[in-house]
């Protein structure tokens, strides 16, 4: 199975940065790019949810929300016991690990798409519902009773990924009857703009090789690993759950994918005392390039099988 289109532009960019001939993209048009992905996701999700709501999803929801929790507990100790790490940059780069990557999530919808892998059309909600518990477990293990929980709820329910993912679901779900009027724009331009974004994740990627270097192979190994476990126990989860091939390879990948929006910026305020070059390095620069060139082919091909 060759190179996905959408994911050779992320090589492309990162070639294009290694060679010193990096790409400019503005920042206002990143962002731009960023948001759309969101609002389209969510959209997306809230349409679907209109029609397939249910007792037995809100059960599916709780599962979901539990999987969160657990992620970065299992993190946590890899980091602190083994890695050797401290406990704030352990649960520091735990909840990055437990949260989830809009981005990677986007990938994996454009290539079961293009392979003609049919999935749950409500998986949006469960995106939004991975956000919030790694960032409440990440800042308790680093602060333990100690923890601001006003600030906590803040930085769980109002940050943008959160923000944006479940504004667009609600309205989605209010205004499915409407939807025709926004879906050519968020639907057909869809993969064009995750094109555009993944060429410039490849370049930030690959600006950071150096840091891979100086944090050393342990994190190197950790940002490859980690989503190998949480690959395998999502599918676990997915298979649980009665999921579809193409629902159990989300899932998978929600669990092998690690945040570099939502929690960056809910750890910085929160957790200023953490190393944030340290996590964004991981997973930016490592499990992000992992899922989108090697891991999200090897999901489906385990699965398929």
């Amino acid at each position: 199975m060759g190179l996905d289109i959408v994911a050779a532009f992320f090589l492309f960019g990162a070639v294009a940065q290694l060679l010193g001939a990096p790409i400019k993209m503005p920042k206002g048009l990143y962002q731009s790019l960023t948001l759309f992905l969101l609002v389209a996701i969510g959209l997306k999700g809230g349409i679907a949810l209109s029609k397939y709501a249910s007792l037995s999803l809100l059960g599916q929801s709780a599962a979901v929300i539990a999987f969160g929790a657990l992620l970065p507990l299992i993190a946590f100790p890899i980091l602190w016991k083994i890695g050797g790490l401290s406990r704030v940059d352990s649960a520091s780069v735990a909840a990055h690990y437990g949260s989830v990557s809009v981005a990677t999530f986007a990938v994996a919808l454009a290539y079961l798409e293009v392979n003609d892998v049919p999935y749950e059309p409500y998986f949006a909600l469960f995106v939004a519902l991975l956000e919030v518990p790694a960032i409440a477990v990440g800042l308790l293990l680093a602060r333990g009773a100690g923890a601001d929980f006003k600030k906590l709820s803040h930085e769980m329910f109002l940050n943008q990924g959160v923000l944006l993912l479940v504004g667009s679901i609600l309205i989605g779900w209010l205004g499915a009857g409407q939807s025709a009027k926004l879906m050519p724009f968020f639907g057909t331009l869809f993969h064009g703009v995750l094109a555009l974004f993944l060429l410039e994740m490849g370049r930030q990627a690959a600006s950071r090789i150096g840091l891979i270097l100086k944090f050393g192979s342990f994190i190197a190994s950790f940002a490859v690993f980690m989503p190998l476990i949480g690959a395998a126990l999502g599918a676990a989860l997915a298979s649980v759950m009665g999921l579809s091939v193409g629902g159990t390879v989300l899932l998978a990948t929600l669990g092998a994918s690690a945040s570099y929006i939502a929690v960056p910026a809910a750890m910085a305020n929160s957790l200023p005392e953490a190393n944030q070059s340290l996590s964004i390095t991981a997973s930016l620069s490592i499990t992000f390039p992992f899922n989108v060139l090697v891991g999200i082919p090897l999901y489906l091909e385990l699965v398929s099988l």
